[in-house]
């Protein structure tokens, strides 16, 4: 073996495995380990799974036999981990097995693999460790698991229960990142409106003061470091509200990430959601009367066991009286371990695909006349990448990976440079702009 031992690393899942991954890959960087972009040219492949819906289960294993057809010395981490039979009748030949955010326990196997060329060097890593992300955005995350039971979701089970970091290392952790040239920073847990609850809000310290952890006084820091701040899975509890004047003062993004699921009570209720639909649509008015600009984006969960059509035109009044920003939506699928699975009632898949075009075209709807109301009005915009006569970029309403884009002319742009530009004409996703003001 010719230099340093060079690691390959596959991250499958949501922003909060991502996160994982990029731990992990920094504390393998910090001991001398090279990191390498294809299976030929790695030594060992390192593969973080997704274990939560069936569909995202095949997918982990279908990179499991990948990454051991190409390479085959491969390690496997993230919630699929938690299975380890499953992944040990699939593929034998993995060497070692380990669940969600268990990073002690992944760069074990490696060194038992590939033995650390050295001595650790925190100087051979960059301060803001290794990212998986490009330069002038990051994920922040603030907690891990949760200690909602939804009946639909293993998250629980694979992650724990919440255990919240402490708000000052947080605050030290985005302070590195801004330093480092982040312009923006998404907030992101299982839970995020139940930061604290399991520390009771104890304070820490942070530069020379006490901060609580809690999300709003969090926020109220965060909005501080002069960058965009974005917060996602947002749990619509009371003190969601306090937020509101954070983001007039434009201190946070008046960008709200709320998982409602549905607006069937009765449906909420099977689901044993930890938020009901009660006073939700009356509350959306209270915060855009607050933040007329403010975003909102949701997921939903259609052909949940026992979803009559009349809970699904529920849905959809609700969907038309809300009038959501942003929108995605899964049909329904049984997760291995989930209470869900033993409800009645299972809707049919053909009605479940039908529901979801329905609820889809919907929304389609509603986002192009939102985006409409656009045109003419000036934005800001953040480059995420330059051509050579234009650039896309993303709005304050517009999140990376997830949501929609602004396609921009008539400007010079470095990635990263937040810019006002003016809307010229929108689509049911995307606007166009130009930056000639």
């Amino acid at each position: 073996m010719n230099g340093d031992p060079r690691i390959g690393f596959v991250s499958l899942g949501c922003p909060k495995a991502l996160v994982d991954s990029e731990r992990i890959l920094s504390r393998l960087r910090a001991e001398g380990y090279s990191t390498s972009a294809s299976y030929e040219e790695a030594d060992l492949v390192v593969v973080n799974t997704c274990g939560f819906l069936d569909s995202a289960r095949e997918e982990s294993l279908e990179a499991i036999g990948e990454a051991l057809a190409e390479n085959g010395r491969v390690v496997v981490t993230g919630c699929l981990g938690t299975e380890a039979e499953l992944i040990q009748r699939a593929h034998p030949g993995v060497l070692a097995i380990t669940g969600p955010h268990q990073y002690d326990e992944v760069v074990a196997a490696v060194h038992e693999v590939l033995p650390p060329p050295h001595d650790p060097f925190l100087d051979l890593i960059p301060p803001q460790g290794i990212k998986l992300t490009p330069t002038h955005y990051a994920y922040l995350k603030i907690s891990e698991g949760c200690n909602h039971r939804c009946s639909f979701c293993i998250i629980p089970r694979l992650r724990g229960g919440l255990v919240s970091r402490p708000a000052g290392d947080v605050l030290s952790e985005a302070e590195t990142l801004v330093n480092a040239g982040v312009r923006e920073l998404l907030v992101i847990s299982q839970d995020t409106s139940a930061y604290g609850v399991d520390t009771r809000y104890a304070e820490s310290q942070w530069k020379d003061r006490t901060v609580r952890t809690r999300t709003t006084e969090l926020c109220e820091a965060l909005g501080e470091l002069g960058v965009w701040v974005r917060l996602h899975y947002v749990y619509p509890y009371p003190h969601v509200d306090e937020l509101l004047p954070l983001m007039a003062e434009k201190r946070i993004l008046p960008y709200l990430d709320v998982p409602f699921q549905h607006a069937s009570d009765r449906i909420l209720r099977a689901m044993k959601r930890p938020a009901a639909e009660a006073r939700t649509l009356e509350r959306i008015r209270t915060w855009r009367k607050e933040v007329p600009d403010l975003t909102i984006r949701s997921t939903f969960i259609v052909g949940f066991p026992g979803e009559t059509e009349g809970d699904f035109e529920r849905l959809l009044d609700w969907l038309t009286e809300a009038q959501l920003d942003r929108v995605g939506c899964f049909r329904y699928e049984p997760v291995n371990g989930a209470a869900a699975n033993h409800l009645p009632d299972a809707v049919p898949e053909e009605v479940k695909e039908e529901r979801w075009n329905r609820l889809m075209t919907l929304q389609q709807e509603i986002s192009a006349d939102r985006l409409r109301q656009k045109v003419g009005r000036e934005i800001h915009v953040i480059i995420d990448q330059v051509n050579e006569n234009d650039a896309i970029g993303r709005s304050e309403g517009d999140s990376p990976e997830i949501d929609g884009k602004v396609l921009l002319s008539d400007g010079k742009f470095l990635v990263g440079d937040i810019v006002r530009a003016r809307v010229e004409s929108a689509g049911p996703y995307d606007l166009w702009a130009t930056c000639n003001l």
